[in-house]
C-alpha cells in the first residue's frame, strides 16, 4: 500500500509524527527544487479518508463526520455556514418549545457561535423528554452543559443547561458544522420576585419575574449575524441593550485582485513597463510575476468571510476593470469597484502598484467608517467576532510582527516592502518623534477612512508620489499595511492586538505539513498562503497544492459565486447601472437569512430544514 494512503488512513497522532519524520530527516536530503514537491506527495491534503465500510453514496442526504473522538451523523448541504446552521438549531427548538406550550425567552450568551433559551426549571422534564425525542428522529446532537462532565439520560434530566444541535456538512465530509453552533436551552428558576439563570451571561443572570416581555432582533444577542438579519426573537427587555463590550457600527471588507492572465491587462503591464526604464536598476520584487498571479484564492477567501465574519456589512473588490469569471456582480453584498473610481484625476494609470492602490482604498464611495482590508491570499481561519479587529469604542487593533524593519539605510535594490517600511520609520519619525521597529503580520488590517484621509493630508507629498508610480517604487510608502496603524496609535486611534495567525510561504517545502496542520485542527483566526517570488518550476506544485487545501478548508459556497461562471475574465459594468453599486440596505439578507416578516415568539412557524441559499 503507498505511503499516502498509509497515512490518510492512520489516526492523526500516528500521522502527525510520521509527517514529523519526513519533514526533518529525510527532506534535507532531497533536491531543493524537488522538495516542495515530495511533500506535496506525501501529505493529503484534500478531504478526509473514507473506510470502504463507511463508504457513502453520494447522493445521500447524511454521511457519518468525525467530530472530536467520536463520530455523527450529519446533513450534506453544499452551501451551508454557521450563521445558517447556528439558526437552524435555535428556530428548530423553539418551534418545538412553541408546540409544546412551553414558555420561554431568549438570552445572549458569552460564546460567539451558541444561542441560548431560558424556559422554566418546572419544564425540565417536558424539554427533556421533547428534545430527546427531536433528536432520535433528526439525527440530532444532545448534550448536557452543566454542570459538566455528566451525559447520559440520566445526567439529562437533572441538568442546569442542555445544548442540542442537528449537524450539516458539505458533501464531501471535510467540514462540521457541529455543537459549537448549537442551541442552550437554560433552565430558570423563579423565587422571591426574581428569575434566575444557572450561569452568567453578557448582560444579567438574576431579572425582576415581571421584566417586559418583548421583541428583539438578532443584534441585541450576539455579533454572529448579518448587520440586516430581519430575524427577531421574545426576550426580556434588560437584553435589548447592548454591553459595553459590543461593537454596533458597521464594518465593511475591501479587497484588492488581479488576474495576471488576462490577455487585455497583460497589454497595459507592457506598455506601463516601456514607460518605467528605471526597474532595471530595481528590485526583481518590484515587478515579479508571482504578485500577478490569481490562483483562484479570492473564491475562497469570500467563502472565509462569509463563513466565518457574518457581520461584515458589505464587500468591495477593487480590480482594473477586471471581474473574476464565477463573480456573481447583481449580489447586493458585494460591489466591484474600478481604480478609475478611486484613482480619479490622481496618480498615474493603469497601476500595477499595490502600495498606490492602497493610498486610494479610502476613496471608495459608500465605503463605511470601520473596515478590513484584505488581500487576496489572506484566510480568515475559524469563525471571529468583530473585537478581534475593533475596540467598542471604534478604535483600530494592529498586529505587530516579530520581524524588524531593517535599521541599515535605504537602498534602491531592498525589496519594495523594505522600503516602504523605512519610509514609514522616517515620516513616524519626523512627525512624533519616535522609531517604528516592527513590520505588520500578513492579516486582514482594521482601518479607518478618517485617519488615511488625514495622513492622506499631513502626508500629501509622499502619498501622491506613491500614488503616481505604476510599479512599487524605492520611494513609496506602505500606508494601509503598515503606516495607517502607527499613526493611529500614536494619535490615541488604535491599540495593539492579539491574532492566532500564520504567515505561509507556498515555495517552502515545510508548506504541506503546516496544512495539513492546519486542516486537522482549524486552530488559527487567519492565515496568509503567500507566493513572493517562486521558481516557475515549482509553479505548478504549488497551484496544485492550493488545489487540495482550499476547497478542504473552505468547501461551502458562498452567496458570492455564480452557478455558471462566466467565460472569463471580464470587465465590470458601467456604474450608472451596475447592481449593488450601493452598500446593503435593511431587507437584503445574507444567504440563508429569514424573510423579513419572521418573528419568533409570535406563533409564526417557518420551516428550519431549507437548505442554505
Amino acid at each position: 500500500m503507498p505511503l499516502r494512503r498509509i497515512l490518510r488512513l492512520a489516526p492523526w497522532g500516528i500521522r502527525a509524527r510520521i509527517l514529523s519524520t519526513v519533514q526533518h530527516r529525510v527532506l534535507p536530503h532531497v533536491a531543493p527544487e524537488q522538495r516542495l514537491g515530495m511533500a506535496r506527495r506525501i501529505v493529503h491534503l484534500s478531504a478526509p479518508p473514507r473506510l470502504p465500510l463507511m463508504h457513502t453514496p453520494t447522493e445521500a442526504p447524511t454521511m457519518r463526520v468525525r467530530a472530536g473522538r467520536g463520530w455523527v451523523t450529519a446533513r450534506r448541504d453544499p452551501a451551508a455556514s454557521p450563521a445558517a446552521v447556528r439558526r437552524q438549531n435555535l428556530d428548530r427548538v423553539i418551534t418545538a418549545l412553541d408546540a409544546a406550550g412551553v414558555d420561554w425567552f431568549r438570552v445572549p450568551t458569552r460564546a460567539l457561535l451558541h444561542t441560548a433559551v431560558a424556559v422554566p426549571v418546572q419544564h425540565r422534564a417536558l424539554v427533556v423528554r421533547l428534545l430527546e425525542e427531536l433528536t432520535a428522529a433528526g439525527a440530532g446532537v444532545l448534550q448536557v452543559v452543566r454542570p459538566s462532565g455528566h451525559q447520559g439520560r440520566r445526567a439529562r434530566r437533572t441538568a442546569d443547561v442542555l445544548r442540542v444541535c442537528w449537524p450539516v456538512t458539505d458533501p464531501g465530509g471535510s467540514m462540521l458544522l457541529g455543537p459549537d453552533l448549537g442551541c442552550e436551552i437554560e433552565f430558570w428558576r423563579q423565587r422571591d420576585g426574581t428569575l434566575t439563570g444557572p450561569r452568567a451571561n453578557p448582560i444579567a443572570d438574576v431579572i425582576p419575574a415581571g421584566e417586559p416581555v418583548v421583541r428583539a432582533d438578532e443584534s441585541a444577542f450576539g455579533a454572529f449575524s448579518a448587520p440586516d438579519d430581519p430575524a427577531r426573537y421574545r426576550t426580556r427587555e434588560i437584553f435589548t441593550t447592548p454591553s459595553l463590550d459590543r461593537i454596533s457600527f458597521p464594518i465593511d471588507a475591501v479587497y484588492t485582485w488581479v488576474d495576471g492572465s488576462d490577455p487585455a491587462w497583460q497589454a497595459r503591464k507592457a506598455a506601463a513597463l516601456a514607460a518605467n526604464p528605471w526597474l532595471h536598476d530595481a528590485s526583481k520584487l518590484a515587478n515579479n510575476d508571482s504578485r500577478y498571479t490569481s490562483r483562484d484564492e479570492l473564491r475562497y477567501s469570500l467563502r472565509a468571510l462569509h463563513c466565518f465574519a457574518p457581520w461584515i456589512r458589505h464587500v468591495f473588490l477593487v480590480t482594473d476593470d477586471q471581474v473574476p469569471a464565477w463573480l456573481d456582480t447583481a449580489h447586493p453584498r458585494i460591489t466591484v469597484v474600478s481604480h478609475k473610481e478611486i484613482f480619479g484625476h490622481t496618480g498615474t494609470l493603469p497601476t500595477f502598484n499595490s502600495q498606490a492602490i492602497e493610498s486610494r482604498l479610502h476613496r471608495i464611495p459608500g465605503l463605511s467608517e470601520h473596515f478590513l482590508y484584505l488581500n487576496d491570499d489572506v484566510f480568515l481561519g475559524r469563525p471571529v467576532g468583530p473585537e478581534l479587529f475593533f475596540t467598542p469604542g471604534g478604535l483600530t487593533r494592529f498586529f505587530p510582527s516579530t520581524a524588524l524593519v531593517d535599521a541599515a539605510p535605504r537602498s534602491p535594490t531592498d525589496p519594495p516592502a523594505d522600503s516602504a517600511g523605512k519610509n514609514n520609520r522616517e515620516l513616524i519619525r519626523n512627525a512624533f518623534g519616535r522609531v517604528l521597529t516592527r513590520k505588520m503580520k500578513h492579516t486582514p488590517h482594521p482601518s479607518r477612512r478618517s485617519v488615511i484621509a488625514e495622513i492622506e493630508e499631513r502626508f500629501a507629498e509622499y502619498v501622491e508620489a506613491t500614488a503616481a508610480h505604476q510599479f512599487r517604487h524605492p520611494d513609496d510608502i506602505s500606508l494601509l499595511s503598515s503606516l495607517q496603524q502607527y499613526y493611529a496609535y500614536l494619535t490615541g486611534r488604535a491599540v495593539p492586538g492579539t491574532i492566532r495567525f500564520r504567515y505561509t510561504d507556498l515555495a517552502a517545502p515545510v508548506t504541506p505539513f503546516k496544512l495539513a496542520d492546519l486542516l486537522r485542527h482549524r486552530n488559527l483566526d487567519a492565515f496568509c498562503l503567500n507566493d513572493i517570488d517562486s521558481d516557475p518550476a515549482v509553479a505548478a506544485e504549488q497551484e496544485a497544492m492550493l488545489a487540495d487545501f482550499l476547497p478542504a478548508y473552505l468547501p461551502f459556497v458562498s452567496p458570492y459565486e455564480l452557478s455558471s461562471p462566466r467565460p472569463a475574465t471580464s470587465a465590470p459594468p458601467a456604474p450608472p447601472t451596475r447592481p449593488g453599486r450601493q452598500p446593503a440596505r435593511a431587507g437584503h439578507g445574507a444567504a440563508g437569512a429569514l424573510p423579513a416578516q419572521h418573528d419568533r415568539g409570535t406563533g409564526e412557524q417557518t420551516s428550519t430544514n431549507t437548505p442554505v441559499a
